[in-house]
């Protein structure tokens, strides 16, 4: 009985004051604080690469703050786009001009000069 009452006690203790006591935080106010933070992050205009050489559209994607960039052959076949300058942009996703957060997946597509 004495040892289930110091472990009750040493149990209490170490959980300090119970959740929803005046004075403590709560996860909720941690989770509204991050969402407030990101509905106020900055907005990043999508630059238009319509027709870049794929190299220099990734280039200018990097130079307005988006990296999440996903790459994507145009033909269908599923092509690795490894020699970035062998190819060349038909589209993107999201659209030129689209505002979207700095974490943002923008999709290129993209085919190869040489394909018909």
């Amino acid at each position: 009985m004495v040892t289930t009452l110091t472990a009750l006690a040493f149990t209490t203790a170490a959980c300090g004051t119970p959740p929803g006591a005046p004075g403590t935080t709560t996860s909720t106010s941690t989770s509204t604080a991050t969402t407030s933070a990101s509905a106020t992050a900055k907005l990043i205009k999508v630059p238009d690469v319509s027709g870049m050489n794929h190299q220099d559209a990734q280039n200018a994607m990097q130079r307005a703050g988006l990296y999440n960039l996903r790459e994507v052959d145009g033909t269908g076949q599923g092509r690795a786009l490894v020699i970035d300058r062998n190819w060349r942009q038909t589209g993107q996703d999201p659209a030129p001009g689209t505002e979207v957060p700095a974490d943002a997946v923008i999709t290129l597509t993209a085919v190869k000069y040489d394909d018909r």
